[in-house]
């Protein structure tokens, strides 16, 4: 699918791997939209690229999500690209000196990963799934979801964050299956170590320390990065169903 001319979503896009994503599609000539809970980001992302659409919305709330993509498309057309990069980190081991990890704990990682991602997949197919085919491949659109490594290689106290990131990686499959019969793509990046906001808390030597354990390059990650894998997948008609890993080989340890 050509990016110039069509109209993208991107939630969790006000910073991190959504930001990126989203910059890297207006300059490809989409008109993007972000969705996201931050309004503080928000406002920032407003000031500084006008040219982005910002709409504050927690996309695991039916009606809050059904709302922003009626704006979005109000205002700039059916969205055929999405990329689903909202989602929280969290860590909590299931038993402690205080006794087994709370449900609540469990309940908001589901929430704001897994149930965001499945919220925001179903409406956009929906409505994708009306539209009219693209080119001789007749294309309606492509669902990028974001899982992480952690779906393979999770560590001690990640084992509700590895429920959510397993979980959507393993709905890729058969989503994109359902959705062959409208041309709908559906992908899922699986990043490693990539350096956001969500490792704003660690102090340098633990940054230092996590760049040191990537094999190649021997760095954490960068969103620039994370954005041109989306912008080859949304060109690359053949690439659909598949959890690509974008790690540098970083298998994670235990802990």
């Amino acid at each position: 699918m050509e990016i110039d001319g069509q109209a993208a979503i991107v939630s969790g896009g006000a910073s991190g791997l959504g930001l990126a994503t989203a910059q890297h599609l207006r300059a490809c000539g989409a008109r993007v939209a972000v969705f996201d809970r931050d309004r503080e980001a928000l406002a920032r992302l407003a000031k500084v690229r006008p040219d982005i659409m910002g709409v504050a919305c927690d996309v695991a709330h039916e009606d809050a999500l059904a709302g922003a993509l009626a704006e979005a498309h109000d205002r700039q057309g059916p969205a055929r690209i999405v990329v689903a990069c909202a989602g929280i980190a969290g860590a909590a081991r299931l038993v402690t000196r205080e006794g087994p990890m709370p449900m609540a704990n469990f309940l908001q990682i589901v929430n704001d990963n897994l149930l965001s991602t499945f919220n925001l997949l179903r409406l956009a197919a929906d409505e994708m799934s009306t539209l009219e085919p693209l080119g001789r491949d007749g294309e309606r659109g492509i669902i990028i979801l974001t899982s992480s490594i952690a779906a393979y290689d999770g560590q001690i106290g990640q084992v509700a964050y590895a429920a959510t990131k397993g979980a959507i990686a393993a709905m890729t499959l058969p989503a994109a299956r359902e959705l062959a019969q409208f041309g709908i793509r559906v992908l899922s990046f699986a990043p490693g170590l990539f350096d956001t906001p969500l490792l704003d808390s660690l102090t340098p030597e633990t940054r230092h320390a996590l760049a040191a354990a990537m094999p190649f390059p021997r760095r954490l990650g960068r969103p620039d990065e994370f954005a041109d894998l989306v912008m080859h997948c949304i060109g690359n008609v053949a690439l659909n169903g598949e959890v690509i890993r974008l790690d540098g080989a970083l298998r994670l340890p235990m802990r």
